[in-house]
């Protein structure tokens, strides 16, 4: 806001003439050299999937055909029987680089001159992270609806079949604590994604779950912010970090799926969903990621583009789960 100036009359200016320096240019402006901080959102992408298969597709092809292992049949044996012959077929899942995230900038020779302060560097800076953005929050996306059928919908659970973990439209509302009928504890719903990766036979090493940020919360309001629970030796309301409950390293993200979004598979109004895994069942693979810069054939200008070419593939969906939840 520039420095108020009295108005022409007899009593508020000098003369009666109006102070015309800063409108003639002769009170010149400042602009500062340090830039307004700016926050992103958190990305979980490197934490929760594999890249085992990028290595064979980074300089060639764009698909990965992965060989899973088949099920070996068992049979009962008896004295003087004939032997059946089984032939093990395992399957093939293609991993496919189909996926491009790209920017394109131009910065004007001018504007390049008369500027105090780096523009290419600022913005290669902004651009690197709005595209761990962008393609966290397309994978998050896509994950919707893709683990196994067992470990989603409201009688999930390979082996009990009666584990609730919400469906769209008929959502589980999550609570911090003290639930009325129909509503679940955050810890409670936790441990019941737990309960159905240990159905599914999943390594309880190397389990992540991701939840927004209210959901962050309700854990800070539940019993685990004693210290003595969380076992931790300082309470996660004085640290504010989640750490881990019932063998998951848990996430806080912004970037998760929110309804509504059309489907299938959809989510309705005010819901949310949970994920919850292994690494092992979600693999990603970056073929290309190349920031240059050059000249601009029709322009006195200098470009800055970047180009990221990507896939990313459920390869076991009985390593992860989801849940539906609304927030009451």
């Amino acid at each position: 806001m520039a420095f108020p100036i009295a108005v022409a009359g007899p009593t508020t200016s000098l003369g009666g003439t109006v102070n015309t320096l800063a409108a003639n240019g002769f009170i010149p402006e400042i602009w500062s050299g340090k830039l307004v901080e700016k926050f992103y959102a958190t990305t979980v992408l490197a934490a929760i999937s594999n890249t085992n298969y990028e290595g064979e597709i980074k300089n060639k092809g764009d698909k990965v055909r992965i060989r899973t292992k088949p099920t070996i049949t068992i049979r009962n044996y008896a004295a003087d029987g004939i032997l059946a012959i089984d032939r093990p077929v395992g399957s093939v899942i293609d991993l496919l680089i189909d996926k491009g995230k790209y920017f394109n900038l131009a910065l004007d020779d001018v504007m390049d001159i008369q500027s105090d302060i780096n523009n290419m560097s600022l913005w290669s800076e902004d651009a690197a992270e709005q595209m761990k953005i962008v393609v966290d929050t397309d994978v998050l996306l896509g994950l919707l609806g893709t683990p196994a059928a067992a470990n989603r919908g409201a009688t999930a659970g390979a082996i009990s079949a009666n584990i609730n973990l919400g469906v769209t439209a008929t959502p589980v509302p999550v609570v911090a604590g003290s639930p009325t009928a129909g509503q679940v504890t955050i810890l409670d719903l936790i441990l019941r994604m737990g309960q159905v990766l240990d159905e599914q036979n999943i390594p309880e090493t190397g389990r992540w779950v991701i939840i927004p940020a209210w959901a962050a919360t309700r854990i800070k309001q539940s019993e685990l912010r004693q210290a003595y629970l969380s076992g931790d030796a300082t309470s996660m309301l004085r640290n504010g970090r989640l750490g881990m409950i019932d063998r998951f390293t848990l996430y806080s993200s912004n970037l998760l799926p929110k309804g509504p979004v059309t489907g299938p598979p959809a989510l309705a109004a005010g819901e949310f969903v949970f994920y919850a895994g292994h690494a092992h069942g979600l693999t990603f693979a970056s073929q290309i990621n190349k920031v240059e810069t050059l000249r601009s054939e029709q322009t006195f200008s200098n470009l800055l583009r970047g180009l990221q070419v990507y896939g990313y593939k459920v390869i076991d969906g009985t390593a992860l789960v989801q849940a539906i939840v609304t927030a009451p």
